[in-house]
């Protein structure tokens, strides 16, 4: 099976990402960096011919960009500028982690992460919770939309104008299912295996490539500049 990136690496521009976040951007430079990084798991995603999820992201980064350096930046005050303010503020900090995880979350089965893990020397305890939660949230939103279906038959929705039977309808049955999905879960990792004192095998083989050494290369030294620049310039 053809692998654009190996998990190692997609994990690894996660954790690069995240910290560079974490560090506001305070000259040209920096901004710069900051936006070459988030363009990064963009691109990826074009190139996984996710093209729909691609052009949001690239939207509302966009937008948030040109707000914050065209329209907050002329002057205008009062709680528009307050609101845009936040907005900005938000997307910029959080939106490049965000697109990053997706993308991760997106184009990573569970048997590769898990895989991936054992080759870092992951602890069981760490590799096996993050494999959980990996399979919780598709399954959630999998569940919400059978139980959605099933109420837009029954007449609960937001058109008919009673939201709180909407809100009752659909989250006190979504709330029992996250239990039960989460035993479910558990369940299927100790019969796998997980968690055993035996050395687990994977029918997944990982073998680390050019392109995500360079990939890797180039994050580590995006990083050490946005660093370097922030904290020694």
């Amino acid at each position: 099976m053809k692998r654009n990136l190996d998990p190692r690496a997609k994990l690894y521009m996660l954790f690069v990402v995240s910290i560079i976040v974490m560090l506001s951007a305070t000259t040209p430079l920096l901004w710069c960096i900051r936006t070459m990084i988030t363009m990064i798991p963009i691109m990826l995603l074009i190139k996984e011919k996710r093209y729909a999820w691609a052009l949001r992201f690239f939207v509302l980064y966009a937008l948030a960009m040109i707000l914050t350096f065209f329209v907050l930046g002329s002057g205008s005050t009062g709680m528009w500028k307050a609101f845009l303010t936040g907005y900005c503020g938000i997307i910029l900090q959080f939106s490049p982690a965000f697109i990053t995880a997706w993308y991760v979350i997106r184009t990573m089965k569970v048997d590769e992460f898990m895989s991936a893990m054992q080759k870092m020397h992951v602890p069981d305890s760490i590799t096996i919770s993050l494999a959980v939660v990996m399979r919780f949230f598709p399954t959630i939103k999998e569940e919400y939309g059978c139980i959605r279906a099933a109420m837009k038959m029954r007449g609960s929705s937001l058109a008919g104008g009673n939201v709180w039977k909407m809100m009752e309808y659909r989250l006190i049955p979504l709330l029992f299912s996250c239990v039960s999905i989460g035993d479910e879960l558990s369940a299927a990792a100790i019969t796998r295996g997980l968690g055993g004192k035996v050395k687990r095998t994977s029918v997944v083989v990982l073998e680390m490539k050019s392109i995500d050494y360079l990939l890797m290369l180039f994050l580590t030294g995006a990083a050490a500049v946005f660093v370097f620049v922030k904290y020694w310039v």
